[in-house]
Order: structure tokens, then sequence, then C-alpha cells
């Protein structure tokens, strides 16, 4: 079996190693199509050919690059025609232009192909023309999809897919995220954060938590974003300053030893109307280490950490500070934590089974036969 797969994502090297394992599949022929760089709220991502062994990989021009509804490979079409895949993974969303513009390039060039598209996509909403149509164009068009959670599933089938979802989170955990010694000072409780600094993701709602702890504390807040100066304002304000420090985005391979050095992560994501937390992914990473999590009941959260952490409401800073005062007082209970999350991720978000699982669905594809529906 030939899968072609394309996926801007795969430009960060941490996330390749689902390649070489899900190459080493029997009897699975793999081509990756990835952009030179990828620009996001984390700047300028240029691809970082880390873990390449047992694929081909194609580095494809990119249109757009940084619109995530609008940007396109405009050599898809001559890269469909050489590879001849049975199947074609687009890892993008159903509505975006660059999932359209393949599907229909590949229908062009072979309608049996089978097409898979990916979807994190947890509220219900409609979008404006043309997305709308490209979406419906896609449900129509595609053999399967892959969603990130049960709540993607729902609002997928909600929507009129009714083709063949499996759940399958986009990424695992790669074997580096791992529990590491480190050396740093025991008196002080580092509390870590990880991610964008934008209002959704709740930051303020931490920075006041931690204000309230009595005692030795240190905050490390990893990520950019438009919130940075304001966020570093109220930190100010409460007087705690020089006890948070902010750290601009951190490479791939350096966030294991980031996670390493914490003694518990927190993840207090906030609902809006238009968002909800779609998986928290840096959760898995910290657990997979042995580092005890937090996380508020947005989204996906509770899923993810199960009973191997925390779980408090959103936008409730008095709550989080009751349970990094309940971590701190029982070290045995941060083991615990430690170990039943490192578990949990080995069970069911490790890359190896997120790439035995990404097989199925193609094994499942390649043995249906029905013919393809003409568009």
């Amino acid at each position: 079996m030939r899968v072609l797969l394309l996926s801007k994502a795969l430009v960060s090297g941490q996330y390749q190693t689902k390649l070489t394992t899900l190459a080493a599949q029997k009897n699975l022929e793999l081509i990756v199509v990835v952009p030179p760089a990828w620009q996001d709220e984390r700047g300028r991502i240029v691809l970082e050919k880390r873990h390449t062994q047992g694929y081909e990989l194609i580095v494809a021009p990119i249109r757009f690059n940084g619109h995530f509804h609008l940007h396109y490979y405009p050599t898809i079409k001559q890269i469909l025609t050489r590879a001849q895949p049975d199947i074609f993974h687009i890892d993008e969303e159903p509505y975006n232009y660059a999932t359209f513009h393949a599907a229909r390039a590949s229908r062009q060039i072979n309608a049996r192909v089978k097409i898979i598209f990916f979807c994190w996509q947890n509220i219900l909403r409609q979008y404006p023309f043309p997305f709308a149509q490209m979406e419906q164009y896609m449900y129509r068009t595609a053999d399967a999809a892959i969603t990130g959670s049960g709540e993607s599933k729902n609002i997928l089938q909600r929507k009129g897919f009714s083709k063949p979802v499996r759940v399958i989170p986009q990424f695992g955990v790669p074997d580096a995220f791992a529990p590491r010694p480190t050396a740093r000072a025991q008196n002080d409780f580092l509390i870590g954060y990880a991610g964008r600094l934008v209002p959704e993701k709740g930051v303020d709602v931490l920075l006041r938590a931690v204000a309230n702890l009595r005692g030795e504390w240190q905050l490390q807040i990893v990520g950019s974003g438009p919130e940075k100066n304001s966020l570093a304002e109220l930190a100010e304000a409460l007087g705690i300053r020089a006890r948070v420090t902010f750290t601009p985005w951190v490479s791939s391979g350096e966030m294991p030893n980031f996670f390493n050095s914490l003694d518990v992560l927190v993840v207090p994501s906030l609902t809006r109307a238009n968002w909800k937390e779609q998986f928290g992914r840096v959760l898995m990473e910290a657990m997979a280490c042995g580092i005890p999590v937090i996380g508020s009941a947005s989204g996906e959260i509770p899923n993810v950490i199960g009973d191997a952490g925390i779980i408090v409401p959103e936008n409730d800073a008095d709550a989080i500070t009751r349970a990094l005062e309940t971590l701190r007082a029982n070290p045995a209970l941060r083991q615990q934590f430690a170990q039943q999350g490192r578990a949990r991720v080995l069970q069911n978000f490790s890359e190896r089974r997120i790439a035995e699982d990404t097989y199925a669905l193609y094994q499942t594809l390649m043995q249906t036969s029905a013919p393809i529906a003409k568009h």
C-alpha cells in the first residue's frame, strides 16, 4: 500500500517520529509532503529534518504561508501524478483551501484513490462562503476522517459526514518525552505553563492563583503571543514579577528538559463562544515525563488527564491555588500522579499507538471495495 501524507505540522522535528513508526508497518510505502517552513504565532518554523528514515520526504512550495484557511500547495497535482498513491492522507481541516485543493487534484488524477482528512473542530459552527462549500465537498469526496477527540467526531457527524471516522490524536508523544534527572534548587516549588499567550489560555488566572501561594515558588511561562506584555504587567501589579519567568518558544527538542525541570504543569484554558481546548498536547508531554498536571475543565482536557492529575473549574484561581498547595504539601500524591500520568500516556497517547491506529484505518480502507461516487 502506498500512502501520500500531506501535513504542514510535520515541519516540527518531534512530530516526525510518528512517520518513522508508521513507515515501519508491514507493506506500507510512505511518502510525506511538507512545506519548507510554516508561519504561526511562534514565528517562522523552518523544517527540522530530524527523523526522516524509512519514508520519502518531499519539500513542496506553499502559498499564503501562515494563513490557516487559505494556504495551499501549488505543485500537489504534479506530486500526486508521480506518487500514484493508494491512499491520500490530507492532515488538514475539511474547510481549509489546502484540503479542498489537494483532494480535487487527487480526484482529477485518479478517482479511486482513498482520501482521508483530519479534524479538530469541537464546536458546532457554520462557515461562510466559500469555506462551507469546500467543507461539504470534502464530506462528499473523502472516504474517511480522523478526528482528534470524541467531541470532534460528534461535531463531524452532526454536520453531515457519514463515512467512517476514527478518533486518533494527530500526533502521539515521542519517546524523548520521558523522566530525566535534573539539577536545580530544591527549595523552590517550580510551576510551569507552555502554550500561546492569548486570553482563552487563561494565563492571567494562573498568575492570580500563584499570587496567593505561600512559601517559596517559581513560575516558568514558555510561549509567546499578544498577551505577553499585559501578563507581565499583571505579574508586576500582583507583586510576583520577580518569581515569574517569561521564555519565548523553545525548540521541540528542548521541551522534554523543560517539563522535567518542573514540579507541576498547569493548563488553565477558558472556553469561549468560538473556542474550547481541543486537546492540550502539553499535558500529554508533561505526563509522559512523569510530571503531575493541573488542568481546567475546558474541552478535551478532562479526557486527556483522566485520573492522572487534578481537574479544576474554569476561571477559578482559588481552585488552582488549592490544587497547587495540595501537590506541594504531598510528595506521595505527586509521585502517584507521575506514575499514573506516564502509564496513561504510554497506553493511550504514545507515538506507536497513534501510528498503529492510523495504519489500521489505512488497512480498512484498502479492504473496502465499494466504488467511489462521482462528483
